[in-house]
């Protein structure tokens, strides 16, 4: 068997709350900035996208009004990284690039859903009036900006990345799944380069009323996750788009790229969660196959707030106390299939920058670290199933 390839992450883009493009989102983790919105969907909690202008990724108008919002981010992130990489334009590399995406099931036309539901409830008919409806009204797979393969659709022809595709559903497991994928590709030497990553638009009535059926809304005003408890829990729904590119060393170094960081290792499981400390369980099993050589590094977790959950992934993060924590979903939400990419992209720049952005968590659960961080672990576990985590390391010269 040949030696397993090295790969880098050589390119990143970031849209959401807080901005676009690393020095944006640097500088507000650095400043503990949080952008919520109380009032547009009140009781409960969103983490707006911040106002960007889409022709600049985006050009063509026409792209534009095909995409729905959450593929007008993905797009948009998308070509963020490919300029983070310095490939955007370059046919020949865009060409044979892999493109692994997370996606969710598309946005839903709401005012249809409410109609049919208004309609049900006044007429009673039962079965006969929701068939004509589905006859009728509803567009689940014909109406084709709802599907989910579309985001990877659009980046293939807005920025003409043409190599194999996947898409992956599956909530937050399934940005677990396309870093897995893409750096399995790489290192065996399948692939040389790939654009991953993730998109989600939290600003959706049918999202929220999707979690307030599984009670995982955050209500009653905005708290840090690890401020949030069995009394008062949940996510906040957050927008951002995220994509990463990942090459191997010899692809990278022969046309002169530079690594933010390296992607060592991704491992993953799916506990049942039938019994208490399940994702306890399945996390302690996860770590020693992750390769971390020392405790004292740093670990960025998806955690959502959902305390069932989020309660049992703080158990196993209390075994390892010298591992200094920080939470996206406090700073950016909870944006779901793009939470993973995030934790990814957001430790491939701290080690890049050399530094981990400061602790925003009045519990004091997070802690200040001051020495630059060489390796950094990603987690994720999902609201309802899945867990995950990746190894993120400093690039030795």
């Amino acid at each position: 068997m040949s030696e397993r390839k090295e790969v880098w992450i050589t390119g990143i883009g970031i849209l959401s709350s807080l901005g676009e493009g690393l020095d944006a989102h640097w500088d507000a983790l650095n400043a503990k900035r949080v952008n919520i919105d109380d009032k547009r969907f009140a009781p409960y909690i969103v983490h707006p996208l911040a106002p960007v202008s889409f022709d600049a990724q985006i050009p063509k108008k026409g792209d534009q009004r095909q995409m729905e919002a959450w593929q007008r981010i993905g797009t948009y992130a998308a070509g963020l990284a490919l300029d983070s990489a310095g490939v955007k334009g370059n046919q020949e590399i865009l060409g044979r690039m892999d493109m692994i995406v997370a996606a969710g099931g598309g946005e839903r036309d709401i005012p249809v859903d409410m109609a049919i539901l208004n309609g049900y409830l006044r007429e009673n008919s039962g079965p006969v009036f929701l068939n004509e409806r589905l006859m009728n009204d509803l567009r689940p797979t014909l109406f084709l900006a709802q599907l989910s393969n579309l985001l990877a659709g659009n980046i293939a022809i807005v920025h003409g990345v043409s190599g194999t595709s996947r898409t992956f559903m599956g909530e937050e497991a399934s940005g677990i799944d396309a870093a897995g994928i893409a750096l399995a590709r790489i290192e065996s030497g399948q692939s040389d380069i790939a654009l991953i990553g993730a998109a989600q638009n939290g600003e959706r009535s049918d999202l929220l009323i999707l979690f307030e059926f599984g009670d995982f809304n955050l209500t009653g005003g905005y708290a840090p996750v690890w401020a949030r408890d069995k009394d008062r829990d949940g996510f906040a729904l957050g927008s951002a788009g995220v994509f990463l590119v990942m090459e191997s060393r010899e692809h990278a170094e022969a046309r002169g790229a530079k690594p933010f960081a390296k992607l060592s290792n991704v491992v993953s499981d799916l506990a049942q969660r039938k019994q208490p400390g399940a994702v306890t369980k399945s996390l302690e099993a996860l770590w020693p196959k992750l390769g971390v050589s020392a405790e004292n590094g740093a670990l960025i977790t998806g955690a959502t707030g959902v305390h069932r959950v989020t309660s049992e992934e703080k158990a196993f993060l209390q075994q390892h106390p010298g591992l200094a924590v920080r939470s996206t979903g406090t700073i950016f939400g909870h944006t779901i299939e793009a939470q993973f990419p995030l934790g990814l992209a957001l430790a491939a720049l701290s080690i890049s920058r050399g530094a981990l952005f400061p602790p925003n968590d009045p519990t004091g659960f997070e802690v200040e670290k001051t020495d630059a961080p060489t390796q950094i672990v990603v987690v994720g576990a999902g609201h309802w199933q899945g867990e995950g985590m990746a190894l993120v390391e400093a690039v030795k010269q």
